[in-house]
């Protein structure tokens, strides 16, 4: 059900008319990543919050952008976004 639509106020002799349109409320990081420190060759979990489920999310290394396999594997459950760096090496850094 959507609030969106035209109302009128009628008292008979004349009419007030209002379009109302609802727009949703953009997404927002609710908890923010953490800075990790790990020894080479263990994995890394990053993990953010988001204030709505199921939204597109993507991951970059300094601006490149990170796509899943065998190194990274991207998870989203509800608001958790996670990114999971496999076998970190310095070039992770």
């Amino acid at each position: 059900k959507t609030d969106a639509g035209l109302y009128t106020c009628d008292i008979g002799t004349d009419v007030a008319k209002s379009k109302v349109s609802v727009q949703e409320k953009p997404t927002e990081v609710t908890k923010q990543l953490e800075d990790k420190t790990s020894s080479a060759g263990q994995d890394i979990s990053l993990s953010c919050e988001l204030s709505k489920a199921d939204v597109n999310i993507r991951w970059y290394k300094d601006g490149k952008a990170i796509r899943k396999s065998q190194k990274y594997d991207l998870q989203q459950e509800g608001t958790r976004a996670t990114l999971i760096i496999r076998d970190s090496t310095l070039k992770d850094s």
